[in-house]
């Protein structure tokens, strides 16, 4: 029987999943409620599938910076990210850094044993709806200001709205003061703020 690792800082959303996978995933379920828990219960148990929420309280996005240093020592492992996020930019970049499906939180538990089953048998799911949005994004247009960050940048801003300072942001990221400094600077220019405040103001606007 498959075991599946979901991780979500959110307890009733968790203990949600946890038994709707249960119930329509026929497989034994481990939940954990840190980025941080879920890596450590990820070494030590070798689930067959990690289902991963995207926000967490100190970041919007820290769920695409757990998915991307997963990927790093893990390529093989389904992950399902299972998330409040509807956004087709947020969903692409999640699909880029290694995810496997894409689910929101609000669909029917039936859906969401679907996409646990496609993934878990290494079939990739998106809902029809949105894998038309996230085509639509390759189409010439002008680009929407979140279509036009990188990644990265999308998980500095995240953590800049949340009121971070740079250093912070540097040390949580695992990457230089200056990275980030740089980063905020072309941000700004991007985002038309002229100041740090601002840019923090911008940053809210944009991501919640």
């Amino acid at each position: 029987m498959p075991l599946a690792l979901i991780i979500d800082d959110h307890p009733i959303v968790l203990q949600g999943c946890l038994e709707t996978i249960k119930a329509h995933g026929a497989c034994d379920v481990l939940g954990t409620s840190s980025l941080a828990d879920g890596f450590r219960a990820y070494r030590r148990r070798r689930p067959d599938i990690v289902i991963l929420d995207l926000s967490f309280r100190d970041n919007a996005f820290a769920g695409l910076t757990f998915l991307r240093r997963f990927r790093a020592v893990d390529e093989k492992t389904p992950v399902l990210v299972f998330s409040m996020h509807d956004d087709p930019t947020i969903v692409r970049n999640a699909l880029h850094l290694g995810a496997n499906g894409f689910v929101q939180k609000d669909v029917a538990p039936e859906t969401i044993g679907k996409a646990f089953a496609a993934v878990v048998g290494g079939a990739a799911f998106l809902m029809p709806e949105m894998a038309t949005r996230v085509a639509l994004l390759n189409q010439p247009r002008a680009k929407p200001l979140l279509d036009q960050l990188s990644t990265r940048e999308i998980e500095i801003l995240g953590l800049i709205s949340r009121g971070h300072a740079y250093a912070d942001v540097a040390a949580h990221l695992g990457i230089s003061y200056k990275t980030v400094a740089n980063t905020a600077s072309g941000l700004k220019s991007k985002l038309a703020a002229r100041s740090l405040p601002e840019l923090v103001v911008k940053a809210l606007q944009l991501l919640h």
